[in-house]
């Protein structure tokens, strides 16, 4: 990737629509794009003369192969002048019709007069380089191009605002000021310098190491709402999975009939539920049978309840428990996953037969068909995964495992050098550690991170961003 190269994209979804965007970015965005884009307001020469900000309409060029130069669109363009534009260089965007092939003909003209195609990503890393944004949020960026539910979006908001750089960032800065009064006393030892004694050190540290942990534990709520948890829907067979399936994910996904087996393959859905995102799977009833067909999907069903972290154990609650199902169900109790037992059909039970089996900690009477108690399972997952004293949209929050691990990495180093101080450790051999955690809490938002952690993260945008 050539960061000084002027770069040309569709920035709106490639197809028909009414309106798309051609973004442009670098050194010579301006003076490629007048060749492309001619204002039709005799106020301008050339898009040099527009001012910033301001949308012009113009007349869109192409010069094809064998025949004079011609207009192959009417459109407008917008002109940011660098650094106030999204990249920190001067960037034009211009919006013609949305046709497949007059947008691709904008692109192709823009790079005939001299840009290149971006890379994914490629705007976006560039105001990362440029200094417009920290790395979290341009993370947070990401997860809002990717977003799928409301939790999703508020978490990916509050993350692009700065709210967890700004953590960071805060956090980072009383490193420093404890890093200078520990090199102070280790230049100086005979001289009263430096803002801090090694008590308040000790204390400073001890205050800093425990802010951090407490960002660190945002993880669990920011995974469950960002990357989503694993979650399998099991049973025997005829217990109605497949219904509870489509009750979840809104429509008719899964097949439903009364014949035992209907489900052979693996379904899966992203859903949200109770504020937490569901990478769900509806599986093949688990039971013994000759049927080779039917044997390849419970293969394929354990298969998946092993990759699973949550999982809807379903019973019909109008029936009697099997030791075969009792069985299965111990195994997936001392497999320390989370279980959530689902009696279903309470529509067509009677009361008395509405006895849980017992085995697990949370078991909640549903029925598919009606609704009845998915509100108390919505609620129930929600508690499991979502810490409800945070506020998705104001808190800092950490949305994924990179961020996760810099913060464990700074604590971990921080505990050390804690531990170190309290047993009289000296403090020129305890620095390290501490250097070590600023070290890693820099990774977060980009100070000391590696190229290659960088490129990953741009690599998952899509090209016009």
């Amino acid at each position: 990737m050539m960061l000084f190269d002027t770069i040309a994209a569709i920035s709106t979804p490639l197809g028909k629509g009414g309106v798309a965007v051609i973004r442009v970015s670098g050194e010579n965005a301006i003076k490629i794009s007048s060749e492309v884009f001619e204002p039709l307001s005799k106020k301008f020469s050339s898009l040099a003369d527009v001012e910033s900000r301001y949308m012009c309409r113009g007349r869109i060029w192409r010069s094809f192969e064998g025949r004079e130069r011609i207009s192959i669109d009417d459109g407008m363009a917008v002109v940011f002048r660098a650094p106030a534009s999204f990249t920190g260089e001067d960037v034009v965007e211009i919006s013609c019709h949305g046709g497949i092939l007059v947008t691709q003909g904008v692109l192709s003209a823009l790079v005939e007069a001299g840009a290149r195609v971006a890379e994914a990503g490629e705007f976006t890393r560039r105001a990362f380089v440029n200094g417009k944004m920290k790395l979290t949020e341009a993370e947070a960026l990401g997860l809002l191009l990717e977003a799928e539910t409301e939790n999703q979006l508020l978490i990916s908001r509050g993350g692009m605002r700065g709210i967890l750089s700004d953590a960071t960032e805060k956090l980072y800065l009383r490193l420093v000021d404890v890093m200078g009064s520990i090199w102070a006393k280790i230049d100086f030892p005979d001289e009263d310098l430096g803002e801090l004694d090694s008590s308040e050190i000790l204390n400073e540290l001890s205050l800093i190491y425990n802010d951090i942990s407490a960002l660190a534990a945002t993880y669990k709520t920011g995974r469950a709402v960002s990357e989503g948890i694993p979650t399998a829907i099991c049973g025997h067979t005829n217990v109605g999975k497949s219904s509870i399936y489509n009750r979840i994910v809104g429509y008719d996904a899964a097949i439903v009939t009364d014949i035992e087996g209907t489900t052979r393959d693996i379904l899966r859905e992203k859903v949200s539920l109770g504020g937490v995102t569901l990478k769900i799977s509806d599986t093949a009833g688990i039971r013994d049978t000759d049927d080779a067909v039917e044997s390849i999907g419970i293969e394929r069903a354990r298969a998946e309840i092993s990759k699973c972290e949550l999982i809807f154990a379903v019973f019909d609650v109008g029936s009697e428990i099997g030791e075969e199902d009792k069985s299965f169900y111990s195994e997936l109790v001392a497999s320390n996953k989370k279980v959530i037992a689902l009696y279903n059909k309470v529509d067509t039970a009677h009361d008395q037969k509405r006895t849980p089996c017992g085995l697990f900690e949370k078991e909640i009477f549903v029925s598919a068909k009606t609704g009845e108690g998915f509100e108390e399972l919505a609620r129930t997952v929600g508690e499991m995964f979502i810490d409800g004293t945070l506020n998705l949209y104001n808190d800092a929050i950490v949305m994924d495992a990179r961020q996760y691990g810099a913060l464990k990495a700074s604590s971990n180093n921080l505990e050390r050098a804690i531990s170190s101080l309290s047993s009289g450790i000296p403090l020129d051999l305890s620095a390290s550690d501490v250097e070590a955690a600023m070290t890693s809490l820099g990774e977060l938002d980009g100070r000391e991170v590696g190229e290659d952690i960088v490129a990953n993260i741009f690599s998952k945008f899509c090209v016009g961003k």
